[in-house]
């Protein structure tokens, strides 16, 4: 897997802001290679339409073939990247600023989903992933060097237990697929509601 600086094309970032190409690169993070078909059900298509995708997906540089599996004759993929980054600067282009607006977007409502489902499911979860499945938020109070400080951190701890940097028989039973969310930002200043401006009890 490579490791690259964030995106900034804005062909390559419009291009993955599409819900069934993030849904592929999420199926590829997590079984490390898989064909059309495979992908297909997962993200909801067919699998000319997940052929069509990943080719796009390769066009840009996200994914590239990797060995056959089964009986190879269906061409298999994996993702080129470990992970995937975006961030917006000062100096950002027009066009290169709503391009990363639109992917980080499309970034926010996937993760959204994944969570929506996840909440959805937790009652038919076994006992042991619902003590261990969390949702919280906390309020901090740091400047930016400790909140990259703080990133660099976190992504420190998750490494050993990214799914694609695991090898399969060093996983212990039981374990499954999780996601973790990491979001921070600094708080935009809430526009005040205002009084109402209509009497409700008015007839």
């Amino acid at each position: 897997m490579e490791e690259r600086e964030p995106l900034s094309d804005p062909k390559a970032m419009r291009a993955l802001a599409h819900p069934a190409r993030l849904a592929i690169l999420n199926q590829l993070g997590a079984a490390g290679s898989a064909t059309a078909t495979e992908v297909a059900e997962n993200a909801g298509i067919s699998p000319s339409a997940a052929s069509y995708h990943l080719r796009m997906l390769a066009k840009y540089g996200f994914v590239e073939d990797a060995p056959a599996t089964g009986d190879g004759r269906e061409r298999a993929w994996r993702a080129v990247r470990s992970s995937l980054s975006v961030g917006t600067q000062p100096d950002d282009q027009p066009e290169v600023r709503a391009a990363k607006d639109m992917l980080i977007r499309a970034f926010r409502k996937q993760a959204g989903e994944e969570a929506e489902r996840a909440l959805a499911d937790l009652d038919r979860e076994p006992e042991e992933w619902r003590d261990a499945t969390v949702f919280s938020v906390a309020t901090l109070l740091l400047d930016a060097s400790e909140a990259k400080l703080l990133v660099r951190e976190v992504e420190r701890l998750l490494e050993p237990y990214v799914a694609r940097n695991r090898r399969r028989g060093q996983v212990p039973e039981g374990a499954r697929i999780a996601e973790v969310q990491v979001n921070i930002f600094p708080r935009a200043a809430r526009p005040a509601p205002g009084l109402p401006t209509e009497d409700h009890d008015a007839r």
